[in-house]
């Protein structure tokens, strides 16, 4: 997982409520497990105007020229803003993995379902929970600018925008420290890999019988 600290995006806004996941990433689009390829089909459905299948090329489909993320404006963004309740419905992991991979690396909401929050930051990409008021401020300004963009800083928790103005917001350290650092699960278990490899070792020492193989 790649390190997050702090970086200048243009900011897209989905001025929905209560997105599901399987708006995120339709349901025919997971069969895959890479991580990886289900960027062109995020938000399949206001995206294009037939129905999307897997192996299916983007070229030959018809796009939503009313939809935000077919916008000339918004082309290259990579901060989300939206509204309460993102990322509601089941929670399949590949939602976030079609997220990052058209290259949204932070969502702004008012609220999140939580599954799918804590799915964002294994898997490096920020959630920012802020309140309704500074929402709809920075819906305004993003409608009134072209190519809106913002500094967020993980480290100092806070958006900058460029009339200097500041918005802070909260985080979990533990999962700031993750995203800070680049480290999923995984990636905190191996760095104690030697640790483990020793205990085994000496495990299997005390309890030999436990390693002996079974003759039937």
């Amino acid at each position: 997982m790649k390190k997050f600290q702090n970086f200048k995006g243009i900011v897209v806004p989905l001025d929905r409520s209560n997105v599901d996941t399987d708006a995120i990433i339709p349901k025919q689009f997971l069969k895959s497990v890479k991580r990886t390829g289900f960027g062109p089909n995020l938000f399949d459905e206001w995206r294009y105007l037939d129905k999307g299948e897997p192996g299916i090329s983007i070229k030959e489909r018809p796009l939503n020229n009313n939809f935000v993320l077919n916008q000339e404006r918004y082309q290259g963004a990579s901060i989300l803003l939206t509204k309460k309740n993102f990322g509601c419905g089941s929670s399949r992991e590949h939602a976030p993995w079609a997220i990052l991979d058209y290259g949204i690396k932070s969502i702004i909401a008012s609220s999140f379902a939580d599954i799918f929050y804590n799915n964002c930051f294994k898997n490096g990409i920020l959630p920012i929970v802020l309140e309704q008021r500074e929402i709809e401020n920075l819906f305004e300004k993003v409608k009134k600018n072209d190519g809106f963009n913002i500094h967020i800083d993980l480290v100092r928790q806070s958006i900058k925008l460029s009339s200097g103005y500041l918005i802070s917001f909260e985080v979990d350290k533990y999962k700031k420290s993750c995203l800070i650092n680049g480290l999923d699960e995984i990636s905190q278990t191996l760095e104690k890999k030697d640790k483990i490899f020793s205990f085994e070792k000496k495990y299997k020492n005390v309890n030999p019988w436990l390693f002996e193989e079974i003759q039937i």
